[in-house]
């Protein structure tokens, strides 16, 4: 790995709680079950409802009635008269014990109802002397991209991504090699381009990806938490087949944002928002599109917000204006990283308004090409740190290069970390097309 650090739609919530921050004090568990796996999950996905918004709601202050006047009658004596008192002594004492009721009551009232604090002795909220809320929350969120988890009808069955499964006849097979680097984070998250289904009415396009539900554990295996849909893929067998995958994910624990979802994660008790979006069809009204969904990801009470987007014209290595127009777009509207797929080639990244764009992770575990022009690929490392609610702008990126292939010769759909002069030589990659970005603005 190396370190780089450089100088509107419905809304449906899916919700997560990750138990990598909760036990024995490390970040991540070293097994995550899935319903059939024993193993302790860190990261469930459930559809959002419009109510579900974070309130903080100070209670009022209970009223009190007010003291009454004392009683100024005159007594009437049957007999000896007593001594008379002079009418002016009673007048002012009178007067002096109204002010002491008055100032008691003041004195009660004020300790009961003083702002920021119920008069009904319930908690109040957190004062500044707290702590806790000011602590910095750190954590790490890893991307990756393309993950085709299955294979078209019309491919040849002896190497398809299908044939390997039923060879290898173990899901924890294709991710073996990533694993550990994905169990060291606090969540993992990868573009599912495919679907699971048993669906037979394939749609009128040239590639056409699926395989069974019972897939979806490869990614459980892997220890990925989360899946975007939003892609050109997902409808590939029309939206049964949308519906049948998102079904296949929140059955094995992985929430499925993308489209008309948003997925929220407690991360270590931050609030993500991971946003999916395919802006593979270009214009100027998608900026507006853009703007509305992140706002909404903010309204849920996102901290953090992540928009995974779709897009750019397959193969070209340097991101169209298009792409570099909505990412920043993205940023504006209050994203804090935004990350993308589909060229299928690994694109460079930059950095805009301190917050990091990253257009192309390229493909990844990927049943869509048995020998594909491009084995390189990255997995892209982002740890946040949030001080009292907001996101830190440190620079704290990893980038760890990749390889679609443990093969050199033939996909065997086994993505593996680069080593040595592979590495070098795929960083060098993006470090050059990251910086025909940067040209791009000089």
């Amino acid at each position: 790995m190396r370190r780089i650090v450089p100088g509107g739609m419905p809304l449906v919530e899916a919700r997560s709680q990750n138990p990598r921050t909760q036990d024995r004090g490390r970040r991540r568990p070293t097994r995550r079950p899935s319903p059939n796996s024993p193993s302790a999950r860190r990261s469930s996905g459930e559809r959002v409802r419009p109510e579900d918004r974070r309130r903080s709601t100070a209670r009022r202050a209970a009223g009190t009635q007010g003291a009454s006047r004392p009683s100024m009658r005159r007594d009437v004596y049957v007999g000896a008269r007593p001594k008379t008192i002079d009418p002016r002594i009673l007048v002012v004492a009178a007067i002096a014990l109204v002010a002491v009721v008055l100032f008691v009551f003041a004195r009660c009232s004020g300790a009961a109802g003083q702002a920021g604090q119920p008069a009904d002795g319930a908690s109040a909220p957190a004062q500044q002397n707290d702590v806790s809320s000011t602590e910095p929350v750190t954590f790490t969120i890893s991307f990756a991209g393309d993950c085709t988890l299955g294979t078209d009808e019309y491919f040849d069955k002896s190497t398809s991504f299908n044939a390997r499964y039923d060879e290898e006849g173990d899901p924890a097979y294709f991710f073996r090699n990533v694993r550990d680097i994905f169990a060291a984070d606090d969540l993992t998250v990868v573009n599912m381009e495919g679907t699971f289904t048993e669906s037979t009415e394939r749609q009128d396009k040239r590639y056409a990806f699926k395989g069974p539900a019972e897939y979806a554990q490869i990614l459980v295996e892997g220890d990925v938490q989360a899946a975007s849909l939003a892609n050109n893929h997902s409808r590939d067998y029309g939206n049964q087949g949308k519906e049948d995958t998102i079904s296949a994910l929140e059955q094995a624990g992985i929430s499925a944002f993308g489209w008309d979802r948003i997925a929220y994660h407690d991360v270590k008790g931050v609030k993500v928002a991971l946003v999916g979006l395919n802006a593979l069809a270009e214009g100027d009204s998608y900026h507006e599109e853009v703007r509305s969904v992140v706002q909404q990801a903010r309204d849920g009470g996102a901290q953090v917000t992540i928009v995974y987007f779709h897009w750019g014209v397959e193969l070209d290595t340097v991101p169209g204006e298009f792409e570099r127009a909505v990412g920043r777009t993205a940023i504006d509207a209050g994203a804090d990283l935004v990350v993308g797929s589909h060229p299928h080639v690994v694109q460079g990244y930059e950095k805009y308004n301190d917050r990091y764009i990253v257009y192309s992770l390229g493909n990844f575990c990927f049943g869509g090409n048995k020998d594909p022009q491009d084995y390189e690929n990255m997995i892209f490392q982002q740890t946040f740190t949030v001080v009292d609610g907001q996101v830190q702008r440190d620079d704290a990126i990893n980038i760890v290069p990749c390889l679609i292939s443990s093969s050199t010769s033939i996909n065997n759909y086994q993505p593996t970390p680069a080593e040595g002069e592979e590495a070098n030589r795929i960083n060098a990659i993006i470090k050059e097309r990251s910086d025909a970005i940067a040209a791009l603005d000089a």
